[in-house]
């Protein structure tokens, strides 16, 4: 993101701009309190002259040019005027620097919120996209042994992976491009999807198959397929596997 980076130079370069502002501004402060007490006593002492000079009768009312202040302490004044208007441009000035910062960073905020949407709606347009799919896939199995295509399964291993004789039931088995080290959890089928009321159902949640499922090995299990996320497994078992319910009374018996 290049604005980021623009931004972020920008704003780099203004604590130190601030700190020379503030310094001159000081600098100005100090000079202004030096100027106004020199005029300060500038002018009480020419106010006294001027009292002395009307009492003892040096000065009259009719000598106007004597009764203001002199030329020293109005440039004087003016001066601190001048100090003043300094000050005042200066702050200005560090005001606006600090403002136009600010409304550089709202544009910069504005700036993200909209890739933010942007890829919030990419997001949604995949999800809906992958819905879609999951909606075409899930009426594809007729019943339990056509849970896995023979693509996806050429060449099943011997034993309880492969053919059985109770039906034909065939265990689901994690794809080979898979890294066992890094499952992915098993997404929660979307109730919302249509599905087919014909559709055999399976699993203690009572759903169609989807995802990888898993097979109990006891030949009289009532449920038979279930799927991983819903008895907790995130690759295919290895020996037998045993549901709850089965697993519980093969306990049992063993017990007596």
């Amino acid at each position: 993101m290049g604005f980021l980076e623009d931004f972020q130079a920008s704003v780099e370069t203004l604590p130190a701009m601030l700190h020379k502002n503030y310094s001159l501004m000081r600098e100005l402060d100090k000079s202004l309190q030096g100027v106004q007490l020199e005029n300060e006593q500038r002018c009480q002492q020419e106010i006294e002259d001027i009292k002395h000079g009307l009492e003892s009768g040096s000065i009259t009312t009719y000598e106007p040019a004597k009764l203001k202040f002199s030329d020293e302490a109005i440039e004087e004044q003016k001066h601190c005027v001048r100090i003043a208007d300094e000050k005042v441009a200066l702050a200005t000035q560090t005001y606006d620097l600090v403002d136009a910062h600010i409304q550089q960073l709202d544009q910069y905020m504005r700036k993200l919120e909209e890739l933010r949407l942007e890829k919030e709606a990419a997001a949604a347009a995949a999800a809906a996209a992958a819905d879609t799919a999951v909606a075409a896939t899930s009426a594809a199995p007729a019943g339990a042994g056509s849970l896995r295509s023979a693509a996806a399964d050429p060449a099943p291993k011997t034993g309880r992976a492969g053919e059985r004789s109770r039906g034909g039931r065939k265990k689901a088995k994690v794809p080979m491009e898979m890294p066992t080290e890094m499952p992915v959890e098993q997404p929660a089928i979307d109730l919302e999807l249509p599905v087919d009321p014909n559709e055999p159902t399976y699993c203690f949640c009572n759903q169609v198959s989807y995802g990888e499922m898993v097979a109990c090995d006891n030949p009289d299990c009532k449920i038979e397929w279930f799927h991983f996320g819903c008895v907790g497994l995130k690759e295919q078992p290895r020996g037998k596997w045993y549901c709850l319910s089965c697993s519980a009374f093969q306990k049992k018996r063993k017990g007596r």
